[in-house]
């Protein structure tokens, strides 16, 4: 009897740890007037929505964190711009989402 309840509990450990499944996204921060890119690119509350779509559109259940990176944060990935900072609206930012199962 004791070895059942302790492979129940090995078994709701396990199935905690995997449900605890967590990822981040990197997205093109595309500045298209709405506000929306704004909110995520800032880390701001009004960007809540948004992640928690992009999260939910990709099978995870919610949002755990979403800012604005710089490009060399992304180890090589994204080219840099030759040394110069862009900081108008054509200028390409990315923003990671954090979703979580």
């Amino acid at each position: 009897m004791r070895s059942s309840a302790l492979i129940a509990c090995a078994f709701l450990l396990a199935a905690s740890a995997a449900s605890a499944d967590s990822r981040v996204f990197i997205v093109a921060n595309q500045a298209d007037g709405y506000g929306v890119d704004e909110c995520l690119a800032r880390g701001d509350k009004c960007g809540a929505h948004a992640a928690r779509a992009y999260c939910q559109s990709r099978e995870f259940a919610q949002a755990t964190a979403y800012r604005r990176i710089e490009p060399d944060e992304v180890t090589g990935a994204i080219p840099a711009g030759g040394g110069e900072k862009c900081s108008g609206p054509a200028c390409g930012d990315y923003v990671a989402i954090t979703c979580q199962r």
